[in-house]
């Protein structure tokens, strides 16, 4: 009896192992079956506005034609809500106006907006709004989930009119099993699904209806707080769309976060010493530096930005401008820095940070000034000053900290001697730190913050070609005939071209004249280069004869008369022949009021009076073609004489 009884139980054993092996295989090929849909970017129209999206960061396509001026946009890199979503992309510079992806993330609202002319977009002011959006370029951060549909505050959604829906989508349907389970096999396959990490549908209450799932949507960094929440797991999804808190798709529950210190508004790179002869002690002193700099910037997209490059052979790019956007995400990173060790080669350093750092990918705005920080250990072990004074040439404001120079009997190590004059932007105290040991370099902070932030002052921003009014004085006499007119305005695309065109880089302007004088468009007429340039395309040729002097006095009244103070201004003057009035007293009066004057000779003009018209040295201002077709070749040679005596001023 107690052989058969034993017996018995065995068999009730193995039956119970029989079926739960079958029940967790069963629930595998269940689990293996239930896919997640796949991520589908929404497409919206060119009016959508920011505020009617409810979701507080998103992945969305925008058409073409965005840059239609009937699709407003308010405010400069951060947009108020109330904005066209893909006409602030445009202005912005994330697309152009064949349309594409973009990335949204919403952000606190303002209390002003300031409205500026970019990319063929004219934003507008607005002086408060309550929410505030950013727009960059479309690639999703790892681990967070972006919306496939998009949630509108009104049931008329213009994504529908896109051909999107607006909807949840739906969970696919739980094969049905075709062998009911005892009771006592649920209560296993229930146990065993709670073991698992695996997380599996409920049951649809009857087989011709279906539950919506809603994914949550984590905006930035903030995706790892509300994974802490009871009410979802980051990968796991919500069963009942009745649960999801309406606060959680709600922009008015994000946390505050900071725009940034708009009068600190700078695109900032810091090289950190990795070199092998710092040591890790001294290292770790540099990051907290750098910490304390993260904390006392407000760091944000409408005010400083900052990156890290660390070198030592050569020279790796931690992050960049666009990789954190506040302050508390840029001190977690700096934390995480790790030393590479190498040499000290902070001149390829610097060439690194010219070429590739300050670039629209990497997140630098050219409303921003460039300024680097390099911190050196000792002395470098290889040259600055070439290096540095291209970067400065390229508009990047060098700053310097040297910590415990070389000793005497060390000197004779030093490859480059007085490296840091050479390099700094200007020689004048102002953009040089040195500590004379690692343990005072805490005492740089503040000051070292002042004057980073003091964009007055940070003379290196303007270059030879972001810091001019250029203006064009074009003969338009009867000798010059409408083909060689042509030539000309080509000549004049051509050299208008090399310089960044902007309301605040370079400004251009033209005149045309023959016995009299016509403004073709002043300073303030255009703001963009594909503007200037389709302008120069639309002069007409007029023809008549050829007063030059009068034409000089016309251009100083009505093109220079309304140049900007702190501009260079710059006078290139075409003529074919020679002038019928005195040319001497208005250029002496052009070279008075600091109107640098270029004048360019063609066929039969006199090479006497372009020495005149041109500022002296004649030599670097005049020239003199013998045929229309050859004023080309001399693009190459005036923007470099441009750009030479605008770099040969005194740096101090």
């Amino acid at each position: 009896m107690r052989t058969v009884v034993l017996t018995m139980k065995a068999s009730v054993i193995e039956m119970f192992l029989v079926l739960l092996v079958t029940g967790v295989h069963s629930n595998k090929e269940t689990s293996k079956k239930i896919k997640r849909p796949k991520f589908t970017v929404p497409q919206i129209n060119c009016d959508v506005k920011a505020g009617k999206i409810i979701n507080p960061e998103f992945i969305v396509k925008c058409p073409a034609g965005c840059q239609d001026p009937k699709f407003h946009v308010y405010g400069t890199d951060v947009y108020a809500s109330y904005s066209s979503v893909c006409g602030a992309a445009v202005h912005s510079g994330v697309l152009d106006n064949s349309g594409g992806k973009i990335l949204v993330r919403k952000v606190a609202g303002l209390s002003g907006y300031k409205g500026s002319y970019s990319n063929g977009v004219q934003s507008l002011s607005l002086p408060r709004w309550r929410e505030s959006f950013i727009v960059l370029e479309s690639k999703p951060k790892k681990g967070v989930t972006y919306p496939s549909a998009l949630t509108y505050s009104s049931s008329k959604s213009p994504a529908a009119q896109a051909g999107e829906t607006t909807k949840a989508y739906q969970r696919p349907p739980i094969p049905a099993t075709t062998a009911q389970p005892v009771t006592l096999m649920q209560l296993l396959a229930v146990t065993v699904a709670v073991a698992t990490p695996t997380i599996l549908p409920r049951p649809s209450p009857s087989a011709a209806s279906t539950t919506s799932i809603r994914r949550p949507e984590p905006v930035g960094h903030r995706s790892q707080e509300m994974g802490e929440m009871d009410s979802w797991k980051p990968g796991s999804v919500l069963l009942d769309e009745g649960r999801v808190p309406k606060e959680e798709l709600s922009t008015q529950s994000l946390e505050p976060v900071s725009l940034g210190d708009p009068n600190c508004k700078i695109d900032l790179s810091f090289l950190i010493d990795g070199s092998t002869s710092i040591g890790k002690r001294r290292f770790r002193i540099q990051k907290q530096l750098l910490a304390g700099v993260a904390q006392a910037l407000d760091i944000g997209p409408a005010g400083p930005l900052m990156g890290v490059v660390q070198y030592g052979d050569n020279p790796a790019t931690h992050f960049n401008l666009k990789t954190h956007m506040n302050s508390r995400d840029l001190k977690t990173a700096i934390e995480k820095i790790t030393q590479r060790g190498g040499l000290s080669n902070v001149g390829r350093a610097i060439s690194f940070v010219t070429k590739n750092f300050f670039s629209k990918a990497n997140g630098n705005r050219s409303s921003a000034p460039n300024v680097v920080v390099v911190m050196v250990d000792g002395w470098p072990t290889d040259k600055v000053e070439e290096a540095s004074r291209l970067a400065r040439e390229s508009g990047i404001n060098i700053f310097f900290i040297t910590i415990e120079g070389a000793a005497e009997n060390e000197k004779q190590y030093v490859v480059e001697p007085n490296f840091a004059n050479k390099a700094v932007c200007r020689t004048n105290g102002f953009y040089s730190f040195h500590v004379q040991s690692w343990f005072g370099l805490h005492k740089t902070l503040q000051p070292l913050v002042k004057r980073i932030c003091d964009t007055d002052r940070l003379a290196c921003s303007k270059t030879c070609l972001n810091s001019a009014d250029i203006g064009f004085v074009i003969d338009g006499s009867s000798s010059v005939g409408t083909g060689n007119f042509r030539t000309v305005l080509q000549f004049v695309t051509n050299l208008t071209k090399e310089f960044e065109i902007s309301d605040t880089d370079t400004r251009v302007g033209a005149v045309q004249y023959t016995y009299e004088q016509r403004l073709e468009f002043g300073f303030d007429q255009y703001s963009s280069k594909p503007d200037i340039l389709n302008a120069i395309k639309r002069v007409g040729y007029w023809s008549g004869g050829t007063s030059t002097g009068a034409a000089i006095n016309f251009a100083l009244e009505q093109l220079f008369k309304k140049s900007k103070p702190n501009k260079r201004k710059l006078m290139i003057l075409i003529t074919d022949g020679r002038s019928y009035d005195d040319v001497r007293i208005p250029a002496m009066a052009a070279h008075l009021k600091g109107v640098i004057t270029y004048a360019i000779g063609v066929a039969w003009a006199a090479q006497e009076e372009l020495e005149v018209i041109a500022t002296h040295p004649a030599r670097d201002h005049s020239f003199f073609v013998d045929e229309f077709d050859n004023l080309y070749q001399y693009v190459p040679r005036i923007i470099q004489n441009i750009c030479t005596e605008f770099n040969s001023q005194p740096r101090n």
